[in-house]
């Protein structure tokens, strides 16, 4: 990657907008701190896996530009976000003593992002939050749009809020430390952001995709730049998610429940997303909304990229009850986001409980 320039991408709210910079690595934080103002303190939060391999640099970087940095260390692993962990969370910020004027910063994948951001939105109603995201998952889609939270034993992310980052700032060079699942798990949601927003997306993927699972940089960061930018032009037209935001969350009815059914054990999150977009697309499919060409076209880029299109031996009704938890709930009935066509989605709701049950019978059954 070393003849990547950073991009810049603005993610626009008024007041509240701010960039996304896909970069290299970290040598230009300093300056994107210096520039935003972000002096003082900051704490840096990270898991016992990103840590070791980036803290140091991270810290002793924003050091050199004059920030106090303390921090802290946690497990890895979505079953870090909860209430639990966040409670102990804000006491170690009560414990440094952090100000409304100082920083939080979140290096490490979506688990790390939506705790701290959550810890950032309420320790002392709201403090200022910089996400260093060093999955692919993190850096196309949880680090944007201001969603926080942590899970409930009913559910995923059912506890939250919306708290925007001052500063998003992907180094891609981390990636190339991922395990390789981790890495095909992050395309999904690539994936997904050019089934419901950029066609030339699900093209340039079809096109490069070995050349982006082996982190070429051309076609990786058109990849990326891509998907943050479908997500921040859906992020700045529906900030809080009552209308077209929902439509980011294609695969995701089926697909949270399928990681609360599973304890968040057995697939990681774009696994079960991935699986989620095939449900949706039947279900689309038997609806007459989209064509049989265009689920295949979308499944057959989730098997390229090495995501599971089967959960065989899990059971319907243990996603259907988890379902019932989903945040886009409405009138006890679940809404789902469906492709018409290649970069089109729409919501829909109400359907009938035996398609419902069809599509996830369709990837559970072997």
């Amino acid at each position: 990657m070393s003849s990547m320039r950073p991009l810049r991408i603005q993610v626009p709210l008024g007041r509240r907008s701010y960039d996304v910079v896909l970069a290299r690595d970290y040598g230009g934080l300093p300056g994107e701190f210096s520039r935003l103002g972000l002096g003082g303190r900051a704490f840096l939060l990270t898991d016992r896996h990103v840590g070791p391999l980036y803290g140091g640099a991270v810290a002793g970087a924003l050091r050199r530009a004059g920030v106090q940095v303390s921090g802290q260390m946690i497990p890895a692993g979505e079953r870090q976000k909860s209430m639990r962990r966040l409670g102990w969370l804000l006491d170690r910020l009560a414990d440094v003593r952090l100000e409304r004027s100082d920083t939080l910063i979140a290096l490490g994948g979506g688990m790390i992002g939506d705790l701290g951001g959550f810890a950032a939105a309420t320790y002392l109603r709201g403090i200022q939050l910089v996400h260093l995201p060093t999955t692919l998952l993190a850096a196309v889609d949880s680090s944007i749009g201001g969603k926080t939270g942590v899970n409930l034993t009913r559910g995923k992310n059912l506890v939250g809020a919306f708290h925007q980052p001052r500063l998003v700032y992907s180094a891609l060079r981390t990636l190339a430390t991922l395990p390789q699942r981790q890495l095909r798990s992050g395309l999904a949601e690539v994936i997904k952001a050019g089934m419901v927003g950029d066609p030339r997306l699900v093209a340039h993927l079809e096109g490069h995709l070995e050349e982006v699972l082996a982190l070429e940089p051309k076609a990786l960061l058109t990849a990326v730049a891509a998907a943050v930018r479908v997500k921040a032009r859906i992020v700045a037209m529906d900030e809080r998610e009552v209308g077209r935001r929902a439509l980011l969350n294609y695969g995701h009815t089926i697909g949270h429940a399928i990681e609360s059914a599973t304890g968040y054990r057995r697939f990681l999150h774009g696994e079960a997303i991935a699986l989620g977009m095939v449900a949706a697309a039947g279900l689309a499919m038997a609806l007459g909304v989209c064509s049989r060409r265009t689920a295949k076209r979308q499944n057959l880029l989730l098997a390229r990229a090495g995501l599971p299109l089967r959960a065989t031996g899990l059971a319907n009704r243990a996603i259907l009850a988890n379902m019932q938890y989903d945040k886009k709930i409405t009138r006890n009935r679940p809404r789902f986001v469906l492709t018409s066509r290649v970069g089109s989605a729409s919501l829909h709701s109400h359907l009938s409980n035996v398609l419902v049950e069809r599509a996830i019978s369709s990837i559970t059954k072997g």
